[in-house]
């Protein structure tokens, strides 16, 4: 395992750059790493987030 402190708190990014003000940004630091994390959806996508993730897990059990 590594010694990185690994917390649960993200926290909201400032929105940056043109075309990006839309875009949800997430910040989560871990050691001396800072990822940033921006969300997009589709607006044409015809499955819900839900759907999604129970596909996804699906999947990864499938792959087990």
């Amino acid at each position: 395992m590594s010694n990185e402190k690994n917390t649960p708190e993200m926290t909201a990014a400032p929105q940056t750059g043109a075309g990006q003000k839309d875009a949800p940004a997430l910040v989560k630091k871990i050691g001396k790493t800072t990822y940033v994390v921006r969300v997009h959806f589709s607006e044409t996508c015809k499955e819900t987030m839900s759907d999604k993730i129970k596909r996804m897990l699906k999947n990864e059990v499938e792959q087990m």
